[in-house]
């Protein structure tokens, strides 16, 4: 009998292992990735194309609209000249300090200034009898008003010092002050009257009073002929 043949081993190789799967899929990822890019790129410029297409179309537009434009030349900018601080109301200061000064007072006794005529008229040292006449037949025209009824002794005289002040200095030359006959006072005895005389001969403005025609007043109100305000014609 022969003897069976041996069996003949033949060497086997070794296998690689199987990636075939995990590189096409990082490929894949890799592809993907590489699109996004590129598309991201793209719509970049993209946007960056339509950004400029958009100036160049409102410069145009403006352009059109304004025309040629030519820049200013230096000597023509304007020159702006720094804020000054506000003045100092150093006149006003001044007209304060001057009404203290001159503030009237109710102690002054008039009587003894006042002209013995059955009116009581009033008249600065050197103005002559011809004046106070003058006054009372009207030969100056009553330019202003002020009426004292209703008001205290205190509002009365502050009053009739910002009145007679203010007329001065606007150049008024006669004025009529309405002081009121007192029927309503106490015993009918005019309380503001006797005042308003004493206030009137203490205002350096005042060259003259006379108590007011029946037609302008008569006993409740007083004509007041002032000084010529300064650079004003008498």
């Amino acid at each position: 009998m022969t003897p069976p043949a041996k069996a003949q081993h033949t060497p086997t190789r070794p296998r690689r292992p199987s990636l075939r799967l995990h590189d096409l899929s990082d490929l894949a990822a890799v592809g993907r990735r590489l699109r996004e890019e590129q598309q991201r790129a793209a719509a970049e410029a993209q946007a960056r194309r339509e950004a400029a297409a958009r100036q160049e179309a409102e410069r145009t537009l403006f352009s059109r609209s304004v025309g040629r434009i030519t820049p200013l030349r230096q000597p023509n900018l304007a020159q702006l000249q720094p804020l000054q601080p506000p003045p100092l109301p150093v006149q006003h200061w001044l007209d304060e300090e001057r009404v203290l000064l001159e503030s009237i007072s109710d102690d002054f006794d008039v009587s003894t200034l006042l002209d013995t005529d059955d009116q009581l008229s009033f008249r600065r040292p050197g103005i002559g009898l011809e004046i106070t006449r003058r006054l009372r037949s009207g030969h100056w025209s009553i330019q202003r008003q002020l009426d004292l009824h209703g008001l205290r002794v205190d509002e009365a005289r502050q009053a009739l010092g910002d009145f007679i002040r203010l007329a001065h200095k606007t150049g008024l030359r006669c004025v009529r002050v309405v002081h009121g006959k007192g029927l309503g006072s106490p015993g009918k005895n005019p309380v503001l009257k006797g005042r308003v005389q004493s206030w009137l001969v203490q205002k350096k403005e005042v060259l003259a009073f006379v108590q007011a025609r029946p037609l302008d007043g008569g006993a409740g109100a007083l004509l007041v002929l002032l000084q010529p305000a300064a650079g004003r014609n008498a």
